[in-house]
């Protein structure tokens, strides 16, 4: 698959899975210790995480957005 996720793109997702995972890990707040939420947000973050890392955003593809170069 061609890359479709540019640098501003990667930068965002990354720093909204770390601050997801934060959120459902490590913040302690009540709203965190719903497991559905928890664990949502923790799914959640891993992708966001991931599609930073490859580059390719399947929702993008079916979509057919490109937001790099």
């Amino acid at each position: 698959m061609t890359a479709n996720v540019g640098t501003i793109d990667r930068i965002f997702r990354a720093a909204l899975g770390l601050v997801l995972l934060w959120f459902a890990f490590f913040s302690g707040l009540p709203l965190a210790e719903n497991p559905v939420l928890k664990y949502g947000a923790a799914v959640f973050g891993v992708v966001m995480l991931i599609v930073a890392v490859v580059r390719v955003c399947p929702v993008y593809s079916i979509f057919g957005l490109k937001t790099c170069a």
